[in-house]
């Protein structure tokens, strides 16, 4: 560990049980009605008049850890259904900015939205990327969403902003990043990751990361407006874990890489996968993980197995020459250790690292700032992060 005595910086927490973790109903009023009345993560889009009456249902219900995840989904499902009838119904009368954010709030309430994003005046684009350099077993496509500014050209060639998403993000939600990077000339390409929505990687093989991310930027090399010299990532919570990767087997590729509350090597420790089911995370992330990379419901062989396979350190990657490279998370991250950006800093080539003091995963919204400012000197262009941050709906506007 990077902490003296050979103990995780949160060492002293790993063994109390988060309050949210005791039932719905503390979940609720401990962790996610704040965050649910100021329409941030994970509640973006959304609007508390349309969710209390949802949580009301799951706290009479009496629902608690372990989840029934039918009975969970479905009590979301009537207040999802009314919502998009209002949206179609507001579409059909030409509303659209109006359908827009309706099909919005429908995606945080029930995940269902990729043809939402079409009624932006400034829309993304869903593109099918050929996985060229597929095996056996892994998926022939890997689904994205790009926009492409409109002044862009093969005469005016403009950077790229790779965002990698997370465990429980996926590109229709970490598509609000679009319009602030499009006000500042910059074109976005969102995608999954392996384990999660449509990656066509294979989720238990550590590699198969990199097989998609050829593929990916065989197809980025023909999108004759962007500037080949001007390509960065961004990969939030467990995309970071794939940025750091991404930062050293395809330095060549990218101008910089932030690895945003991501892990390497400690985020699979038996040790730690043993406590993260009662931290931070809302629901039992280790678990989750577990099914993520593959492993299905053998909790026991993830934990015993995963360090070995997954781990940065262990396979090498972090002594490995790297481009640009910027790590920020929360220093009393409860998802993946904060330790995991010390070890990166101790290994391979010098990087750089923020870390935000009494902040948890991410080390919202500091961290955000942060970012911006980074990634606008890298890229040499002009942002003002109050209005790019403005620009990320979080209040419905009807």
């Amino acid at each position: 560990m990077a902490n003296t005595g050979g103990k995780y910086f949160i060492q002293d927490e790993l063994d109390t049980v988060a309050p949210h973790h005791a039932s719905f109903k503390t979940l609720w009023e401990t962790k996610w009605k704040q965050p649910c009345a100021m329409g941030v993560y994970p509640f973006m889009f959304g609007a508390i008049q349309d969710f209390e009456p949802v949580a009301a249902d799951i706290i009479k219900k009496g629902l608690k850890e372990p989840y029934d995840w039918d009975e969970y989904a479905k009590c979301f499902f009537p207040k999802a259904e009314e919502l998009v009838k209002q949206a179609v119904a507001a579409e059909n009368d030409g509303q659209r900015e109006k359908a827009s954010e309706l099909y919005l709030l429908v995606t945080t309430c029930a995940c269902i939205s990729a043809f939402v994003l079409m009624l932006h005046e400034f829309p993304m684009i869903q593109v099918d990327i050929p996985h060229t350099n597929r095996i056996e077993g892994e998926g022939q496509v890997l689904p994205g969403f790009y926009h492409l500014p409109a002044e862009a050209s093969n005469s005016h060639r403009v950077p790229l902003v790779i965002i990698f998403t997370g465990l429980d993000g996926y590109r229709t939600e970490l598509a609000v990043w679009k319009e602030g990077w499009r006000q500042v000339g910059c074109a976005t390409l969102i995608v999954e990751i392996p384990g999660t929505g449509d990656n066509p990687g294979a989720p238990s093989d550590p590699t198969s990361p990199d097989r998609v991310w050829d593929s990916m930027f065989e197809w980025i090399a023909k999108q004759d407006a962007i500037d080949q010299a001007q390509i960065v990532n961004w990969g939030f919570s467990t995309g970071g874990y794939y940025s750091i990767r991404l930062a050293h087997t395809h330095a060549k590729k990218l101008k910089g890489v932030v690895a945003h509350g991501g892990g390497c090597h400690y985020m699979f420790s038996p040790g730690w996968l043993e406590h993260a089911d009662t931290r931070e995370y809302p629901f039992d992330l280790a678990h989750t993980l577990c099914h993520k990379f593959g492993y299905g419901t053998d909790f026991e062989r993830f934990k015993k197995e995963a360090i070995n396979r997954y781990s940065l350190l262990y396979d090498g990657t972090l002594d490995k020459s790297c481009t640009k490279l910027l790590l920020v998370n929360g220093m009393n991250d409860g998802i993946f250790p904060i330790d995991d950006y010390y070890l990166c800093l101790q290994h391979g080539g010098p990087k750089e690292a923020r870390f935000v003091p009494n902040e948890e995963h991410m080390g919202e919204p500091q961290s955000f700032f942060i970012i911006l400012n980074w990634l606008a000197k890298l890229l040499d262009v002009k942002i003002d992060t109050g209005r790019f941050m403005s620009t990320i709906p979080s209040k419905p506007k009807f």
